[in-house]
């Protein structure tokens, strides 16, 4: 396999997470929104992990959208303003998943966060070659 290949499944690999992540949104949402709430943060996380693998940028480990926004930004100017609606969803990555969370969402919540999760899919996608996206399982 190539250096390019390799990049490419890479990133094909994260992108495949950031779907199925997407996918477990669709299916928990209205019975379990904390649970659909973390893999909207995950999705939008997984995205843009994609995106800075595939321009060779390290990251490290981290749910702080900001800070991976802000390494696409240096990246792609124009990625700043469309990424930064989504950087209210990593506290969805800790707030809901021990006890003692401050409330209980609900759909109206998941929905908001899903269409923030799907924006930076869209977002990313289209700064992607298309080999390296795959079909929305949506």
């Amino acid at each position: 396999m190539t250096p390019d290949q390799l990049l490419l499944d890479e990133t094909r690999q994260w992108v495949h997470r950031a779907m199925q992540d997407l996918a477990a949104v669709g299916l928990l949402g209205h019975h379990l929104p904390a649970e659909a709430l973390f893999h909207c943060q995950q999705a939008a996380e997984k995205f843009i992990k994609a995106y800075l693998t595939f321009r060779q940028t390290p990251f490290q480990k981290t749910h702080d959208l900001k800070d991976l926004g802000t390494a696409c930004e240096d990246l792609d100017p124009t990625l700043g303003p469309a990424l930064t609606p989504s950087f209210k969803l990593p506290q969805y990555a800790w707030r809901f998943r021990y006890p003692g969370a401050p409330y209980e969402p609900g759909v109206e919540e998941v929905e908001l966060a899903r269409a923030l999760a799907q924006s930076v899919r869209d977002e990313i996608l289209r700064r992607l070659p298309s080999e390296a996206a795959i079909s929305s399982p949506q």
